[in-house]
């Protein structure tokens, strides 16, 4: 992956971060990866939890010293991203992928990879006993079907990017919202959407073993629905959404996206349906959320 000048190593001598126009808290480098110790470090983090108003505070002033802020829950079961098995080493750089062809291969891929809901399988009479009878490929990603739908239009912002960024960072460090120790963390990238690739993130790896790929699709989403990267966990991905989709057909248009990038999503979601995804999970929503088995 192409890679920036990395302010991180400065901290290892100055963990406040003086030098780079930072006021930092007590944190760590991470430079832990599959293969072993990076060259240099992927990331910071706080030591200590994130509390609301981190974000805003931290955010912009790292910004300018070429860190881009996201926070990592560290209490998950596979504890922290020292131990989330990063590969940065396996990342192509997210410039040189094309969103819409990304999307497409994958949404093309599934059509032709689904096995019909009547196919015999092993197993498949006591799946249909105790969950009834699965809905057929058509069904779940109606109103469309097998040909790639394309992108969705952008959206009108609703809010700053940025502004929404903290908005959503203080809901999820909230007590309640489902992230057990989130840490505030900086990482050198570009953009937001490049954070993932940035510190080689394998949270995806079942789905897209170069995440680059993925992140493409969130520089899209970028310039189309004002995201930003806000957290991530071991398998999790969240998203603040500045544009969202304010009516059904537009939400369905940018589930038939989500479905691409994420069929876990709704295959082994809540809502069975690209329609019923749509309608709960995108129709207005200021965070998206994605999770890979």
């Amino acid at each position: 992956m192409a890679t920036l000048p990395n302010p991180l190593p400065a901290l290892a001598a100055d963990p406040s971060g003086r030098s780079l126009g930072l006021q930092l808290p007590p944190g760590r480098l991470i430079d832990a990866t599959h293969q072993g110790a990076w060259h240099e470090p992927l990331l910071w983090h706080a030591e200590r939890q994130a509390s609301p108003g981190n974000w805003a505070a931290l955010g912009s002033t790292a910004g300018r010293a070429g860190l881009l802020p996201v926070l990592l829950d560290t209490g998950g079961a596979q504890g922290g991203p020292a131990e989330w098995e990063l590969m940065p080493g396996e990342m192509s750089y997210p410039g040189d992928h094309d969103a819409e062809e990304v999307l497409a291969e994958y949404w093309e891929d599934y059509a032709e990879d689904e096995p019909d809901a009547d196919e015999d399988h092993p197993g498949r009479e006591r799946v249909v006993e105790v969950f009834g009878e699965p809905l057929t490929y058509d069904e779940t990603v109606a109103p469309y079907g097998a040909v790639w739908p394309g992108l969705s239009p952008a959206r009108p912002l609703a809010a700053a990017p940025d502004a929404r960024a903290a908005e959503v960072a203080d809901s999820l460090v909230d007590p309640g919202s489902g992230f057990k120790e989130p840490r505030l963390a900086l990482v050198p990238a570009r953009r937001s959407a490049d954070i993932p690739a940035a510190v080689g993130w394998t949270g995806p790896m079942n789905h897209e073993g170069d995440i680059a790929r993925l992140c493409a699709v969130l520089r899209s989403w970028e310039d189309r629905f004002g995201i930003r990267v806000v957290a991530l966990t071991f398998d999790q991905l969240v998203l603040s959404v500045a544009a969202p989709p304010t009516t059904q057909a537009e939400a369905e248009a940018v589930a038939a996206e989500h479905f691409a990038f994420c069929p876990d999503n709704i295959t082994q979601g809540h809502h069975e349906t690209l329609r019923a995804y749509a309608a709960h999970e995108v129709l207005g929503q200021r965070g998206w959320s994605f999770w890979w088995d």
